[in-house]
């Protein structure tokens, strides 16, 4: 059977010793990989606050996010899979620390970089290297895409992520962020070029915009898992905004029909697991 994340106690500790991912909400997670520490697509609106998505829509957070952005630990790195407002929003904006390296698209990068922050826009394939005495975490940028046809030309250019955590040149995990991306080819092209990810963090909830699905809903979430074959996956980005559709539980009742339920971990709002 895979080996799937297990519940990290901190008795004490202040932070787990291990490598792990606590999930604060929406899309939003805290990854410790090795000495490094990377937050994702920063989202810590409260309940019953607007993010704004472009084109005067709007949608209202359901949800408080477990952390407040006050909360947060000295980061070596975040990393923003697209410039949304349910995933880089005003409050981040304004407390996060802007000094350390944020890795994202091209597209987002430009604009953040004028309000401050130490941005490094990737394309497709190209990566960011952080290193720490004989450690490097290497953030790749992998296809996404948020939709298709005239919707996919107004939404803003979105990537997936791998962060490969090596020690001494040796590989010793591998997490994908899948970003706001829908199925398809591109998925095959990236488990052809990593064929042996060890945790996928996937970015659920069949969201709809403009009457258009614009992120992975059930059906698609099995195809996602088909494709990529990841030893584990953490379902995330699921039920915070109105415009999330496809619950989490349409998504595990399709897993467990898929003869998958033993790749996927779901994990609470607040909760740390360990990844290894």
């Amino acid at each position: 059977m895979t080996s799937l994340p297990q519940p990290v106690t901190n008795e004490g500790s202040e932070q787990p010793s291990v490598d792990s991912l606590t999930f604060i909400g929406n899309a939003t997670v805290l990854l410790r990989l090795g000495s490094f520490t990377v937050l994702t697509d920063p989202n810590f609106l409260r309940k019953g606050q607007r993010a704004y998505l472009g084109r005067g829509l709007w949608s209202r957070r359901l949800l408080d996010p477990a952390l407040t952005v006050h909360d947060v630990p000295t980061l070596d790195a975040v990393v923003l899979s697209h410039l949304h407002g349910d995933h880089w929003d005003r409050v981040a904006r304004a407390g996060l620390d802007r000094r350390p390296p944020l890795v994202t698209t091209t597209h987002a990068a430009r604009r953040l970089k004028r309000q401050g922050f130490s941005t490094h826009g990737l394309t497709t394939w190209t990566d960011h290297v952080l290193a720490k005495d004989n450690e490097e975490l290497r953030v790749v940028s992998l296809p996404g895409v948020h939709a298709r046809g005239p919707l996919g030309k107004v939404l803003p250019p979105v990537m997936g992520s791998l962060l490969e955590h090596q020690v001494q040149g040796e590989t010793r995990l591998r997490v994908y962020l899948s970003g706001d991306t829908l199925t398809g080819d591109h998925l095959d092209a990236v488990h052809e070029r990593y064929p042996d990810i060890d945790v996928a963090v996937m970015h659920l909830g069949g969201t709809r915009v403009l009457a258009s699905t614009v992120t992975l809903d059930a059906p698609q979430g099995v195809d996602f898992l088909r494709r990529v074959q990841p030893r584990a996956a953490i379902p995330v980005h699921y039920d915070d905004y109105k415009i999330m559709r496809s619950p989490l539980s349409a998504f595990l009742e399709s897993v467990r029909q898929a003869d998958l339920d033993d790749v996927v971990r779901p994990v609470r709002r607040g909760e740390t697991v360990a990844l290894l």
